[in-house]
Order: structure tokens, then C-alpha cells, then sequence
């Protein structure tokens, strides 16, 4: 590079937009629709005066009509949107339902209105079920495996980022295609970072999780040998310790002041960027492979395939008690032919186990 040419771009480097990557898994929504005979319903509530919420809702009802979904927008006063979310719950029109938060000042009660959305409608996989699930890397509803668990949009969104970008080795067994891989993700937050940093872990990669107050690693013990993930205080460490290790980066912090200090970097790393703000300075450019630097496009999509697969999972169940009823009808139906054969033998013996007179008169002639 020559002096004063200012910040160069890796010869190898690539920049991936969003919505390339989302034009793939758009491509498997629409698949999956056909297989349907209605459009699936997805109904937003908002219940605040945000205008980044209003902008997503108007995003999101974008996206849903170009792409085959019907949306409604509710809108609702803080105090009642308890009884809005119960209603929806309830109402058969919806398949789906989200919530664009925040709406109240603290973070347990938005908690409470997460955690009180219908499970067969959260297409934000934020209630306890689908949290819990997540973190215990139990990917199905069902002991058949026929209904997957729902996962939340964000972190899921970069899942589906890091397989296009075949950071994901499709070679090992499903559930460890990440063995192998170090990952750094700069964001803890609940909603987004720690989900991540876990669903990366279940897959088998070695993950350094970073925020202001130090770094943990998440890991599946040596050899991925645990069913799930472990977490372990990196005491003394910090984001310098950890990032010239990592084949990816991926950062989340919400402050537009916050740069990721490019010079940590790994030769060839991937760096992927799920913040509003732009985490990572030009230079980036200079020592990535590749380089994604939104994600929005992805995350709205995999809302549509969250919001498909909650109707395929109400199939699924469907199938399987229509199943199950007709397993318990022929077993019934058995029963009673055996209990009808029963009867007649018995009838046939006189009752009491021999034979009758007019089978005995029978026989003699």
C-alpha cells in the first residue's frame, strides 16, 4: 500500500451485503409457502412512540406482503396491551405475533409480555419455553422431532449469515458443524449477544464472549464432548487476548462512538456486524476475508421463516394427533372384535365351557 493512500481493501476481501444472503433463504420461505393453502397471519403489536419501532413495523408489513404473508399492525396504550396480547393469543385469524419493544421502562416487564405470548405464535422465539430450549440445546418440541423449537430472529440471523459464508462445515454430524472454529462476539446483551454466544457454542465452536465487563468463553468442554454449552469466566482477559485468536468476529454494540480496533484482528478473519451503528472502522477492509456489514435484510426474513415454521410445527402436531386417534380407533376396534369373538365362542359352548346340546344333537346325526 502506498504511503498516504489512506485504507486499502485486502486484496481477498469480500463484501457481502444482506441482501444477497437474504435472497437465498427468501428462496426456501417461498418454497415452503406453496406447500400451504392459506397465507400465513402475522399480527405486530406496538405499543410505544418510538419511531425506530414504528420504522420496523412498517418494514415488517413490507416485507410480509411482497413476500406472500398477510400482517396486521395493532396498536395499543401501555396499560392495555396485556389484554390486546391475550386476545391475539386466543384469536385463530393469527398464526404469528410480534411485539416491538421496548414499551415499558424496565426490562421484567417487558420480560412478562414475552413471556405471555401463545407459544405455537411466537415468531420472536422470546418466551421461556424457546429461551430455555436455546440454552439447553434442545432443538425440538416433540420426542418424534417433527416440531422445531423457535429461535430468536437476530441471533438466528447470523447463524444463517455464517452458512452462506460456509463457516459451517456441512462434513461433521449436524449440531457440531462449528467444532473447530473460534468466534468472538462483542455484545452480552440477553436479547441478542448471550443467545448468540450459546447457539454458536451448542455447534460445536469455541466462542469468547466480550462486554465491558470482561470476557467469558463458551465452549462444549474439550472435544465437544458436553450435550450443551458451558460458560467460563476468562478472568484478566480482554477483547486483546481474545480476537487475534478468532476466525470470526462478530460485533453488536449499540454506540455509534464504539470501533472495533481492526489491529486485533486475525489475518483473513471473517467480520460480521449486527449493530444499527457501524462497529467496525474502513480499515476493516485491510485483514478480513470477508466482510458483512448489516444484517438487517437476513433478520427480517428469518421472521418470515420463524413465522412459516410455527405453521408447519401447528401441521406437524396436527398430523400427530390425527395419527395418534386413529391409532387409538383401531386398537378400539380390535378390542371390541376380540370381545365380540369371545362372546360367540362362549355362546357356542353352552357358557360354561362345553359343549351345547344342539352341537351335541348336531354331531350325532
Amino acid at each position: 500500500m502506498s504511503q498516504g493512500s489512506g485504507s486499502a481493501p485486502h486484496p481477498s476481501c469480500k463484501v457481502i451485503l444482506a441482501g444477497t444472503i437474504a435472497k437465498g433463504l427468501l428462496a426456501e420461505v417461498q418454497a415452503g409457502l406453496k406447500e400451504l393453502d392459506r397465507k400465513p397471519h402475522l399480527l405486530g403489536i406496538l405499543a410505544n412512540n418510538d419511531p425506530a419501532a414504528r420504522v420496523y413495523a412498517d418494514w415488517t408489513e413490507k416485507t410480509c406482503r411482497e413476500n406472500g404473508f398477510a400482517y396486521t399492525l395493532q396498536q395499543a396504550a401501555k396499560d392495555s396491551v396485556e389484554e390486546v396480547l391475550l386476545a391475539a393469543n386466543a384469536n385463530p385469524t393469527y398464526d404469528g405475533i410480534i411485539i416491538y419493544y421496548p414499551i415499558f421502562n424496565n426490562r421484567g416487564q417487558d420480560q412478562y409480555i414475552q413471556n405471555i405470548v401463545s407459544l405455537s405464535k411466537d415468531v420472536e422465539g422470546l418466551s421461556h419455553q424457546y429461551i430455555f430450549n436455546m440454552y439447553q440445546n434442545i432443538r425440538f418440541l416433540d420426542e418424534a422431532q417433527m416440531m422445531k423449537s423457535i429461535l430468536p430472529c437476530t441471533p438466528l440471523a447470523v447463524i444463517k449469515i455464517l452458512e452462506f459464508l460456509h463457516i459451517y462445515n456441512t462434513i461433521l454430524p449436524y449440531g457440531n458443524r462449528l467444532f473447530g472454529r473460534t468466534i468472538c462476539v462483542v455484545n452480552r446483551s440477553e436479547v441478542v449477544g448471550r443467545p448468540l454466544a450459546a447457539l454458536l457454542a451448542n455447534d460445536g465452536a469455541c466462542v469468547y464472549s466480550v462486554d465491558v465487563t470482561g470476557v467469558q468463553q463458551f465452549t462444549r468442554g474439550e472435544g465437544i464432548r458436553k450435550r450443551k454449552h458451558e460458560v467460563v469466566e476468562k478472568d484478566g482477559w480482554t477483547i486483546e487476548d481474545c480476537a487475534p485468536l478468532c476466525d470470526v468476529v462478530i460485533t453488536g454494540v449499540p454506540g455509534e462512538t464504539y470501533k472495533f480496533p481492526c489491529h486485533l484482528l486475525k489475518e483473513g478473519a471473517v467480520c460480521i456486524n449486527f449493530s444499527s451503528e457501524k462497529n467496525f472502522p474502513p480499515e476493516v477492509k485491510e485483514k478480513a476475508s470477508i466482510y458483512v456489514p448489516a444484517i438487517g435484510k437476513v433478520t427480517i426474513v428469518v421472521l418470515l421463516r420463524n413465522l412459516l415454521r410455527i405453521v408447519q410445527n401447528r401441521q406437524a402436531q396436527q398430523s400427530q394427533l390425527r395419527a395418534s386417534s386413529s391409532s387409538a380407533a383401531a386398537a378400539a376396534a380390535v378390542a371390541h372384535g376380540s370381545a365380540t369373538q369371545a362372546e360367540a365362542t362362549n355362546n357356542t359352548a353352552g357358557g360354561d365351557g362345553t359343549k351345547s346340546d344342539a352341537t351335541l344333537n348336531g354331531a350325532a346325526t
